[in-house]
């Protein structure tokens, strides 16, 4: 009789009015002894758990939502140690009890109503479902083991794809053809299928043909079935090893859980660890009949919202103590970009956007629907050797959520999403690509100028509209994307070439140029003593390198400015000022007009439109710099340093190239002419000669340099002559 004094329970007339099937027949009495005084534990939590004095939280929150109850593996252990160790090691088993429990107590929490005669009867116990939380850390995707196996696990991931919703039975009626007799088969729950008996139970009477084997037919409408629906969940990018392809896993929602999640979202999730076989793994496994395929069965999940989408933001209280005594110090903004990228040497302009775009502004929800986004974007252009793809290697291991992309490797249904067919019950489902899957962090993508011109196109939408819209093989929807994007690319000759203009030398629409709040020209400028202190620190870099003790600070440094910035994403929503307001609509009034009066002196508009889209952008910077403060207020000064960055960043890069220099006198502009003769007359059709001889020789004769480096330019423009070899030789083209 073990298990009998198990609760101190002394009475048995219950054992069999329990809501379920009263096990009392079957099995020994021990095993449902111990099931029966589980139960009465599970009822006890229920009712009597409370964190203060006359606080029941599960029975107010039964009260309120009598469909399902989430429970806190916490406060069971509070409550009874043996509890949760028998929840985890036999989920399958003490659920079913749990939920049988909580129905139980939510009859015995409503009044009785009167039935039919009259006389108060108790309500029947309904279905509740029972969705397991818990504070310990998701074990890895890959370390789920077949030690595993129908123990309760915890797992963490984004969802690629959602099926439809299907019915399943939990219990089917099945009736005899013969006898018209009528059994009840219980499914197992999950992917897991009914056993149904193979003979009749009825015994013939003389004279009656006896019931054949396999008599069952299944009678639909008397059976009782429940919404389930699978779900395709992978691993978090930043968990994957390089050089590995990411592992799903095959989740089964039920009940309430079902349609709540939708693709691209990242979850944590409870379940129960199983093995179903696999419909179409006959033709795999012909003959391996114990081969089996492991889904997760949930029972619990907690969905990351978008600001903390790695792991639960409980900061704690030291750590934000340190962060707000980190924030009140006058340099803290100096201090912050000193932290970014701290092995690449100068570019201080170019980390301080960095770190705007690690912040980012706030988003807004306007009443009429309409969303503006509060996302940075940064372009980084320029020759190659400059430390851009150091920048976007830094911010992937930075950002709480970040995606590396390279141009030439990604086509437009990789950024954005895909539809697949799935291969065992033929439907079509969305798959979320890079931008999805980032969705609340950075995007980077390096060589943007070698991507495909119709991949190019599929950023747009998700760079300012912050959604992906896909109307394929049946499918219309729409998908969020609200992420940053950091992009490197180089000029379209390799190096960026001052006697180009601008808009030779970045070789982008304006449609996709505009969408960049910040666009830097990276020059890689030849200059003696910036050289110097440069070798010096590389070569310091490089000897430093494996001094250990170092490295240990250093991660230590990356991991709080991943949870400083954390912090700051999730609680401030900086705005502007209103002294702040009225600066910048002066400022932008008066770049506006710089513009318009630099189009109508040269002739040409500027290669990087200036729109209103800038002046979001210059709104969104000064909510950063406000947001690395800790200050729910943009000042004036941050406006000026968004201003002074936007200046130096996409202002510089709309006047950069030739066009600046231009503007010739009428005697430079004969000069020109002259030299343009004299070219002509010393270079034949068809022929061609080595540039610095052509210049060398025209000094000679008296002429200026520069004139004769403007006049080939001018001729190239209008497709003269040609350079070749590098722009060594000069050809002259008919």
């Amino acid at each position: 009789m073990s298990g009998w004094d198990e609760g101190a329970i002394y009475y048995s007339d219950q054992a069999q009015s329990l809501g379920g099937d009263g096990s009392g027949g079957t099995g020994d009495s021990s095993a449902s002894a111990s099931h029966h005084s589980v139960l009465q534990k599970f009822k006890e939590f229920l009712r009597n758990f409370g964190a203060d004095k006359n606080v029941f939280p599960y029975r107010e929150s039964l009260k309120s939502n009598s469909k399902y109850l989430i429970v806190d593996l916490e406060d069971l252990h509070a409550f009874d140690a043996d509890l949760p160790a028998k929840l985890r090691s036999a989920p399958a088993d003490y659920l079913p009890l749990f939920e049988n429990a909580a129905g139980q107590v939510l009859a015995s929490l409503k009044t009785k109503e009167p039935g039919n005669e009259g006389q108060l009867e108790e309500p029947i116990p309904e279905d509740v479902q029972i969705l397991l939380t818990s504070k310990e850390d998701p074990v890895s995707m890959r370390s789920l083991g077949a030690q595993y196996i129908s123990k309760l696990v915890k797992i963490a991931g984004i969802t690629i794809a959602a099926s439809r919703v299907k019915a399943k039975a939990t219990y089917v009626i099945v009736m005899c053809k013969n006898c018209k007799n009528v059994q009840r088969v219980p499914c197992r729950p999950g992917l897991g299928g009914a056993i149904v008996p193979r003979s009749c139970s009825h015994i013939p009477q003389p004279g009656e043909e006896p019931c054949p084997l396999d008599p069952w037919v299944v009678v639909p409408e008397k059976s009782k079935y429940v919404d389930q629906q699978t779900l395709k969940l992978q691993e978090n990018p930043e968990d994957v090893p390089t050089g590995e392809l990411p592992r799903n896993m095959l989740l089964s929602v039920d009940r309430h859980l079902v349609q709540t999640i939708v693709p691209g979202t990242r979850l944590t999730i409870m379940g129960i660890y199983s093995i179903y076989q696999a419909a179409n793994s006959s033709t795999s496994h012909k003959g391996a009949v114990a081969v089996r395929q492991p889904y997760i069965r949930v029972v619990g999940i907690e969905e990351a919202n978008e600001a903390n989408s790695r792991g639960p933001t409980d900061f704690t209280q030291q750590e934000i103590a340190d962060f707000k005594s980190f924030a009140a110090n006058p340099d803290a903004y100096k201090n912050i970009c000193s932290k970014i990228a701290p092995s690449i040497f100068g570019h201080d302009d170019v980390k301080k956007a960095v770190a705007c775009l690690l912040f980012g502004g706030s988003r807004k929800n306007l009443p009429d629907g309409v969303k503006l986004r509060g996302d940075i974007n940064v372009l980084l252009l320029g020759d190659p050797s400059t430390a851009k793809s150091q920048f976007l290697k830094f911010v992937e291991k930075t950002a709480p959520v970040a995606v590396y992309t390279s141009g030439k490797g990604s086509s437009a249904a990789g950024l954005t999403a895909s539809v697949i067919r799935d291969t065992s019950s033929r439907e079509f489902y969305l798959e979320g690509g890079a931008m999805v899957l980032a969705d609340g962090g950075v995007v980077c993508i390096d060589e943007f100028d070698k991507m495909r011109p119709e991949d190019r196109v599929a950023i747009h939408e998700a760079m300012e509209q912050q959604t992906i819209s896909i109307a394929k093989a049946g499918i219309t929807t729409v998908l969020n994307s609200r992420t940053s994007v950091l992009a490197a690319a180089n000029p379209p000759s390799g190096r960026y070439d001052d006697l180009k203009t601008a808009q030779d030398n970045i070789d982008l629409q304006t449609t996709i140029l505009s969408r960049f709040d910040l666009i830097f020209i990276v020059k890689d400028v030849r200059n003696q003593g910036q050289d110097k202190i440069i070798a010096s620190h590389i070569i310091k870099v490089h000897a430093s390198a494996d001094a250990s003790i170092g490295d240990n600070r250093s991660s230590e440094e990356d991991n709080w400015l991943k949870r400083y910035i954390q912090y700051c994403r999730t609680n401030v929503h900086p705005r502007l000022s209103e002294p702040a307001t009225t600066l910048l609509q002066n400022n932008y009034v008066n770049i506006r007009q710089d513009m318009r009066n630099q189009a109508n002196d040269t002739g040409e508009s500027a290669a990087i439109p200036i729109t209103v889209r800038q002046l979001e952008a210059i709104v969104r910077l000064s909510e950063a710099l406000a947001k690395m403060k800790l200050s729910h207020v943009a000042t004036e000064e941050n406006v000026q340093e968004a201003l002074r960055l936007f200046k130096v960043a996409t202002m510089d890069a709309a006047r950069s190239g030739i066009n600046q220099q231009i503007n010739l006198t009428s005697q430079m502009a004969n000069e020109v002419k002259q030299a343009e003769t004299q070219i002509k007359r010393r270079i034949g059709i068809g022929n061609h000669i080595s540039e610095r001889k052509l210049i060398d020789e025209f000094t000679r004769m008296g002429m200026n340099e520069s004139i004769v480096r403007r006049a080939l330019i001018i001729m190239h423009q209008r497709d003269e002559v040609e350079y070749k070899r590098e722009r060594r030789l000069i050809y002259r083209k008919a």
